[in-house]
């Protein structure tokens, strides 16, 4: 087992709040970012992304998520150079109750009790906030080595917050819109990390 192996000295605590059910209906704001900060996905241009394929691929496949997931909405999201910054909705409350998933119809996930919630440690859940990033960054990876991008890769884990006020969700909307425009003042904002 990993922890024996390193005897949990590498362990990260987790961001994620423990009580709370991630396939919860609720607004999500995610931040992924590339593996070392690397600038796999364009540059910023006079105040606007200017995307590389790979920038393209990464906008697509983020833009088709609610293909994958039936009950997944999105809000404002943008592709940086090495993040993706996006506002994602999961409202399961007037949709049917199965799940399409890649062309597979699954059966609708129950809730976890928050006491459990903390303590899965297992595979995914079906149609959580952790599956679709997963499927998202799998997706975009596998397309990167399938088009010889080899060294293309993603940090381990993921930011996220659930917004829980109009007021938050106004504030993160400007804040994901106006991110080309503070680029400059990014301080993950390096030219040596250009690919």
């Amino acid at each position: 087992m990993d922890a024996d192996k390193f005897k949990g000295r590498y362990r990260i605590a987790t961001t994620r709040l423990q009580s709370w059910d991630y396939a919860a209906d609720a607004y999500y704001f995610v931040t992924i970012c590339t593996q070392g900060r690397w600038h796999f996905f364009g540059d910023v241009v006079n105040d606007a992304m200017q995307l590389s394929a790979i920038g393209e691929v990464a906008h697509q496949f983020w833009a088709d998520i609610p293909r994958h997931f039936a009950h997944v909405a999105l809000d404002e999201y943008v592709v940086m150079p090495n993040h993706v910054h996006g506002i994602v909705i999961i409202q399961r409350e007037h949709l049917p109750n199965v799940e399409t998933r890649h062309g597979a119809s699954l059966p609708p996930a129950s809730p976890i009790p928050p006491s459990e919630a903390a303590n899965e440690f297992g595979p995914l859940k079906p149609g959580s906030l952790q599956s679709v990033v997963n499927q998202y960054k799998g997706s975009v990876t596998r397309w990167c080595r399938k088009n010889h991008h080899t060294a293309f890769a993603w940090q381990s884990g993921y930011y996220d917050h659930i917004i829980r006020s109009e007021e938050s969700l106004r504030r993160i909307r400007d804040y994901v819109v106006n991110n080309p425009l503070k680029w400059a003042l990014d301080k993950e904002n390096q030219p040596a990390l250009w690919m």
